[in-house]
Formats: structure tokens, sequence, C-alpha cells
């Protein structure tokens, strides 16, 4: 059996700090690139709800010039048999 030598106590701890100091510099850049998508899907989500209330804007401008139902106009939604 080699003749083993033990791991020095100081030589566990610096290697122990080094691999935190990576982790910890990987997980800031994972939480910066979290940050940037962040940001950009809240300005995608922002965008959409822009686009989606003028697009009801829009609906209810079109509802509004509909003309008033009366029994001469026939609602092709509506199933006459009911």
């Amino acid at each position: 059996m080699p003749n083993q030598h033990p791991i020095d106590p100081i030589d566990q701890i610096t290697e122990r700090v080094e691999q935190l100091l990576l982790r910890y510099e990987e997980l800031q850049r994972t939480n910066a690139q979290l940050g940037e998508q962040v940001t950009a899907l809240s300005y995608e989500r922002d965008s959409l709800r822009s686009r989606l209330s003028a697009a009801r804007a829009r609906v209810d401008a079109l509802i509004e010039r509909l003309p008033e139902t009366t029994d001469s106009v026939v609602n092709p939604f509506v199933d006459p048999a009911r």
C-alpha cells in the first residue's frame, strides 16, 4: 500500500473556497442572464398588452358601428330553431 500523506487542512479549505468562488461567479452570471430575460419578457408583455388594448378598442369600435338588431336583420350566429 502506497504511503498516503494526509491532505493538509489548509489545502482542503483553500480548494473548497476556490470551488465556492467559482460557483459564486457562475451564479452571478446566471443571475445577470435571468435579469436580462426578465427585462426582455417584461418589455414583450407590455407590448402585447398594448396591442391587445388596441385590438379591443378596434373591436369595440366595430361593434358600435353594427346596426341595431331588428326583425328584418338575421343574425347568422343564432340558431333559428331556438
